[in-house]
């Protein structure tokens, strides 16, 4: 409950990050999301390297193909919480910045377009200018989590307004026509958490291939179930920003008016945990169990999103199940609010 009410405290400072002030806002948010996004690369590459390795000792016969999965789980898992660390260090640093933002230490950056001086002879040649044809976006989001089964929310089994999911990450937006603004390919790699809490006192319990939901003999403060997953998101964002034009030279600009976008994400499970708190004779406990409770491997689902400017409504749903061989086949569903920063 810590980090998500970091997360929304800073959701909060980037929709009030209009206030002026004296230093470049937008210069130090690209940079904090370079350092980001060069945190998600080394890892991604060292991950690579230690899953190669493994496959080395499995093709010269020195390990199991059971060794080999449950090492790659475990070297993914690893990289997720190194990940997840080094993140939030930046982070921190955001939160900092949005602060001073909203403080008025911070002077907006005026200029987002990309001037380019022409001749009055090339005022028929039909020049675009403005942003990059490709461009990138530090996105975060947050919202309610839950489960369907057969098509119902299982808002009775899981607290509707206690569970929650949140994701940050990096997107690409390509523009795919030359001539025109509408059209956008969005695609790039997000860590999501998925967080759902059981009601009336329960916990899961795993019995062999199948993972219950089943009342807990011990009163229970709090019952939480989390998965992250590392997925790579691809959309297809329609955006409705008109270029502008100036001595017959059209000027190209991105998120300034309504979006909306469909598509979807697959990636791998790197992390199921369970948490309990209770308490015992005036004593406070909290209970970390950390396990594959049968959970997925792999997830993909549809996803999409609509809004203006910078902020969304977003939508995502996994179309395989959240436990492998459960006879209750219980599928994550989200709503919630995205911001895709420039």
């Amino acid at each position: 409950m810590k980090n998500f009410t970091i997360y929304f405290i800073l959701f909060f400072f980037l929709l009030v990050s209009k206030v002026m002030g004296q230093e470049t806002f937008e210069s130090e948010t690209k940079r904090i999301a370079n350092k980001i996004e060069k945190i998600t690369k080394e890892e991604k590459e060292a991950l690579k390297e230690e899953v190669e390795a493994v496959n080395v000792q499995l093709s010269e016969g020195k390990i199991t193909q059971e060794q080999a999965e449950k090492r790659k789980k475990e070297l993914a898992e690893a990289r997720a919480v190194i990940m997840e660390e080094k993140i939030t260090l930046a982070q921190n640093e955001l939160n900092d910045l949005v602060q001073k933002k909203v403080d008025g230490k911070i002077k907006e950056d005026s200029s987002k377009v990309y001037m380019i001086r022409w001749k009055p002879g090339d005022r028929n040649k039909d020049s675009i200018r403005g942003e990059r044809r490709t461009t990138s976006q530090f996105v975060f989001a947050m919202g309610l989590n839950n489960t369907l089964v057969d098509g119902k929310l299982q808002d009775s089994n899981y607290s509707f307004i206690g569970s929650h999911f949140y994701e940050w990450g990096f997107t690409y937006n390509s523009r795919l026509m030359k001539n025109d603004n509408l059209l956008h390919a969005k695609y790039g790699l997000s860590l999501m958490y998925n967080n759902i809490r059981p009601t009336n006192n329960k916990s899961f319990v795993v019995d062999g291939d199948q993972t219950n939901l089943v009342e807990n003999p011990i009163h229970l403060t709090e019952s939480r179930f989390r998965n992250v997953y590392l997925v790579a998101p691809v959309h297809l964002e329609f955006d409705f920003t008109r270029p502008t034009e100036k001595d017959g030279v059209k000027y190209f600009k991105t998120h300034k008016s309504f979006r909306f976008g469909v598509g979807g994400y697959a990636g791998i499970n790197v992390k199921s945990k369970q948490i309990l708190k209770y308490e015992e004779e005036d004593l406070k406990y909290k209970t970390r169990i950390k396990g594959d409770y049968n959970v997925n491997n792999f997830v993909y689902g549809l996803s999409s999103y609509i809004g203006y400017r910078e902020l969304s409504l977003y939508f995502k749903y996994d179309l395989n199940p959240l436990f492998q061989d459960n006879l209750i086949k219980e599928n994550n569903i989200s709503l919630g609010l995205r911001v895709d920063l420039n």
